[in-house]
């Protein structure tokens, strides 16, 4: 009876930790976790807010410093000023080629970074402007 007991205890504390273990599991973030967004659905949406930052990459930089972000997992695109650039009181925008446009303002109260909403980059192409306040300049990043 005693090698019995011992069996169904053994058996037992290695159910617990197996299920332990999935419980703790459950709450991690797969690599391929879904997005919280696709394409149009990310239109307007902050980047910050959704799973798109996860895989974002800057595709192209202006020559006034504002960079073209680009998300893989969700098609979708935003313009992004880095902390630390100039640019106070400037207007950074994103553009597609099917028509969206997200922009913000830098205040001169705030040290950054800025970036916009994000637009759809599914079959289209984006690129990101910064409109200089204090010189009327005007810069954008390629498309991509």
């Amino acid at each position: 009876m005693r090698v019995t007991t011992r069996r169904i205890a053994s058996a037992g504390a290695t159910m617990a930790i197996a299920v332990t273990g999935l419980l703790l599991g459950a709450g991690a973030t797969p690599a391929f976790a879904a997005t919280s967004c696709y394409a149009s659905s990310c239109s307007g949406l902050n980047p910050a807010n959704t799973t798109c930052a996860n895989d974002a990459r800057t595709v192209d930089t202006s020559v006034l410093g504002v960079e073209l972000r680009y998300s893989p997992s969700c098609r979708a695109a935003w313009a992004r000023r880095s902390a630390g650039m100039n640019g106070v009181g400037d207007t950074i925008s994103i553009h597609s080629t099917g028509g969206e446009v997200r922009s913000v303002y830098v205040p001169s109260n705030a040290s950054g970074p800025f970036y916009t909403a994000m637009v759809n980059d599914a079959n289209v192409q984006s690129y990101a402007c910064d409109e200089e306040d204090n010189n009327g300049g005007h810069a954008c990043s390629t498309q991509y």
